[in-house]
């Protein structure tokens, strides 16, 4: 093996463990934060960076140790980068609008019509 295979092997193992970490920050964030508002964004945000690290380790797995570009990888985490916020933007709405149905404390509609 060489020096560069071997380096290859410890990067993307590192990006692994970096993706591994992102997704168990989500996990913990979605577990421990206590209103689903609030809940929202650690998932969201932390969900894509270890799709991201994932997706650069394939990509650096194929190109040294294959010897081939691996592009078509990047589509994953370019759809969850678009899908992901406006997901996020749809949930909350939603939740938004559950939640001024059973007159919690939540801000009122934009320009105080009806719910």
């Amino acid at each position: 093996m060489t020096f560069a295979a071997s380096l290859a092997e410890v990067a993307i193992a590192l990006l692994l463990v970096a993706g591994g970490l992102f997704a168990l920050i989500a996990a913990i964030g979605l577990v421990r934060l206590p209103t689903f508002f609030i809940r929202m964004h650690p998932p969201a945000i932390a969900n894509t960076l270890a799709v991201w690290c994932t997706a650069l380790a394939v990509i650096v797995h194929f190109l040294v140790l294959e010897g081939r570009l691996a592009l078509y990888v990047w589509l994953i985490p370019i759809l969850l980068s678009i899908t992901a916020p406006i997901t996020t933007a749809f949930l909350s709405r939603a939740a938004l609008f559950r939640e001024r149905q059973r007159g919690g404390d939540v801000p009122p509609p934009p320009g105080g019509g009806p719910l």
